[in-house]
């Protein structure tokens, strides 16, 4: 019995002369067209001739002197002073984080009189103003003629020092710039170590640790996240805020620039001279300040939770611990 021929199609092949009688399909693809918007051309224009005729202004204005300016910005008393400032920016910092951390610990402590203490110390120092504090420390002489070390309640004294000798002009200006950055510092940290979930201190303390090396291993490393955003920017404001330091004469980059523009009257080249190096070094700062982010950005790491708990328990497989 012969059977039919079935067709190419039910044997899952598809026949030539079909495939040539579909028609080509239209081309689907969307083709979006931008609105105008007149506007916004209209401002970016406005912007660039504004800023075109502004940089013609300062360039070919003869009342800038942009030849001082050059002839000053590497000067070797610009650079001393240049010196100066970041020695008083980098130790203000160093000294305003270790307040700040001993203050925010005090804040989350369970004892009343901590807490009332580090609350006091944050509330004055970021209630009065930077300026008042460092013209305090430097007439600190008026107050304690001699500072002394000994038994206190007027008893006897081991040894003893001239303030005026003691509180320079750079020791004044490093006093009131760190205690004040300790406070702002101190209510920064405080804000990081309360974002870290609670039950991760509680983990290291049902393995036997202290509450040194909680706060040490497993919150301050998982609050870095939180506190080095503006910690960057708190860096950045300490490099522009020791300019405050020239009202007490504190050598630094502000109070040369005031001596040199008071001798020749130089004034607005002077402060042109400060102003690129302010510039200089708030741009460094940035940089360094987006590279640590982005070091402690979620995903740019593993997470830091296993990182840190591999080392934390003692006498224990830190595969284990991870696990």
């Amino acid at each position: 019995m012969t059977h039919p021929k079935m067709p190419d199609a039910a044997l899952g092949g598809t026949p030539a002369a079909t495939t040539a009688a579909v028609p080509p399909q239209d081309d689907l693809s969307l083709h979006v067209t931008r609105r105008p918007r007149p506007g916004r051309w209209l401002a970016v224009l406005a912007a660039a001739l504004f800023a075109a005729w502004l940089a013609y202004t300062v360039i070919v204005n003869p009342n800038l002197h942009w030849d001082i300016v050059a002839k000053y910005q590497f000067d070797g008393v610009i650079l001393k002073g240049l010196g100066v400032t970041i020695q008083l920016t980098l130790l203000s910092m160093a000294l305003g984080i270790a307040i700040g951390v001993l203050v925010a610990v005090m804040q989350l402590s369970d004892s009343p009189v901590l807490r009332l203490t580090a609350g006091a110390y944050t509330w004055f120092f970021r209630g009065t103003p930077l300026l008042v504090q460092l013209i305090f420390w430097f007439n600190l002489a008026l107050l304690f003629p001699v500072i002394s070390i000994g038994v206190p309640f007027d008893g006897p004294k081991l040894i003893s020092w001239q303030s005026n000798q003691v509180i320079t002009g750079f020791v004044a200006a490093l006093l009131g710039l760190s205690i004040n950055e300790g406070a702002y510092m101190a209510e920064i940290v405080r804000a990081g170590i309360q974002s870290v979930d609670p039950g991760q201190r509680e983990a290291g303390a049902s393995i036997g640790m202290s509450n040194r090396q909680i706060l040490s291993r497993i919150t301050l490393p998982q609050a870095m996240r939180v506190i080095i955003p503006p910690f960057g920017n708190q860096f950045i404001s300490m490099l522009k805020t020791t300019s405050l330091v020239s009202v007490i004469a504190g050598a630094d980059l502000m109070t040369v620039s005031q001596h040199l523009y008071l001798a020749n009257f130089e004034v607005v080249a002077l402060l042109l001279v400060a102003s690129l190096w302010y510039l200089v070094l708030t741009t460094i700062a940035s940089i360094g300040q987006h590279a640590v982010e982005r070091r402690y950005s979620p995903g740019a790491a593993p997470p830091l939770r296993h990182r840190v708990l591999t080392n934390l328990v003692p006498g224990r497989d830190r595969k284990e611990a991870a696990a």
